[in-house]
């Protein structure tokens, strides 16, 4: 568990009182499978929850439900969920007046000048 977690081999020796050549020698086997080792360790949390579940437990459920979203972001690289949003973002005063000093006033002559400008690309 402690290799799934990303500990060094360094700091599991420390914590078990041994050595890390004692380390090497007695847990081989688990040290060279270190880059599934969190995958394992999320197989095993996964048949767990799911087994609750089954028996009934509907916070196990929840929690299978939370593991399997976390691994669907995992698998697209993503660290939380999208954020969907049907309303533009509302601005503030501030905000609000410099978007509107950008933009020009298409009522006017001048604000239709200045639309037309931009619009070609030029500096204002």
């Amino acid at each position: 568990m402690l290799v799934a977690a990303g500990w060094s081999n360094s700091r599991i020796a420390a914590t078990m009182f041994i050595t890390q050549p004692t380390l090497r020698k007695h847990y081989f086997s688990e040290l060279k499978f270190r880059d599934v080792a969190r995958d394992r360790l999320n197989a095993n949390l996964l048949t767990k929850l799911w087994e609750l579940f089954m028996a009934g437990n509907v916070a196990a459920g929840r929690e299978f439900r939370d593991v399997l979203k976390e691994n669907d972001l995992m698998l697209f690289g993503q660290t939380s969920q999208p954020q969907k949003s049907d309303k533009p973002a509302k601005l503030g005063k501030k905000e609000a007046a410099l978007a509107a000093a950008q933009t020009p006033d298409t009522g006017s002559t001048l604000g239709e000048l200045m639309a037309k400008r931009q619009g070609d690309g030029r500096p204002n």
